[in-house]
């Protein structure tokens, strides 16, 4: 399937007087990864929120595939959200719920898909990430690695065009860090959707990003292919992917 792309133009939101997002421009273009990285606290969660419609800017357009976001309510904001599947940090997987009826939640709330269609469904997108074996089994019963997959499994299951994933490998070690980035990049490859990617892993996702955004002070300050953000010359910028403190 064909990717969407993302428009993101003078995007303002505060939140009393704490000023989170400050005319960000964004470009996201179609059937690419983008990942936006920044410092703790400077705003990324609160874009991402606007991106999946869950929160309503102050000033700004959010185009998605042509469709202005900001201008949306009710059941037309729920079809463009339709298009979306979202891995949230921490895999927010139902823990009274099999790996299998968890995949499948999104399929029954948001289709009218048959039993059998949905199993059929649920099964594919288990084989996708290699979890064919543990579709019975409970998340508490799965290792960390394992929840991850089921995670992108099930946002992955609707077939979205566009894929938001908030921090997917957080509280994993290096060498599951890399294995769900190239689970990612493999389904990537294949399904050919939209991603964007929130993520802290320096400099790990510069193996999968086609573009990388540099979030900072709520605007993004430089944007680029993973060796421009590397060789980049902005202050910012090296002080981050260096792990340096912030100066001042």
């Amino acid at each position: 399937m064909a990717g969407s792309t993302i428009h993101v133009e003078g995007l303002w939101k505060s939140f009393g007087r704490q000023a989170v997002l400050r005319g960000l421009d964004l470009e996201v273009p179609a059937g690419s990864i983008t990942v936006i990285i920044g410092r703790s606290g400077g705003g990324k969660s609160v874009l991402l929120k606007h991106l999946i419609g869950l929160l309503r800017p102050d000033a700004g357009r959010i185009e998605v595939g042509g469709v202005d976001l900001t201008g949306l309510s009710g059941r037309a904001l729920d079809d463009v959200r339709r298009r979306f599947g979202v891995v949230f940090q921490g895999g927010a997987l139902f823990d009274s719920m099999s790996c299998r009826a968890n995949i499948a939640f999104p399929l029954r709330e948001k289709t009218r898909l048959s039993a059998a269609e949905i199993r059929a469904r649920v099964e594919a997108s288990l084989a996708q990430v290699g979890l064919e074996a543990v579709g019975n089994k409970y998340p508490e019963e799965v290792s960390g690695g394992m929840r991850k997959r089921v995670a992108i499994a099930r946002a992955l299951v609707t077939e979205p065009e566009i894929v938001f994933f908030d921090e997917p490998t957080t509280g994993l070690d290096p060498v599951l860090v890399n294995t769900i980035h190239q689970l990612i990049l493999q389904l990537h490859r294949q399904l050919q959707f939209t991603a964007v990617m929130v993520s802290h892993e320096i400099p790990e996702i510069f193996e999968i990003a086609d573009g990388v955004a540099m979030l900072h002070e709520g605007r993004i300050v430089e944007i680029g292919p993973p060796a421009a953000i590397q060789g980049s010359s902005h202050p910012v910028v090296r002080q981050f992917i260096r792990g340096e403190p912030e100066q001042g």
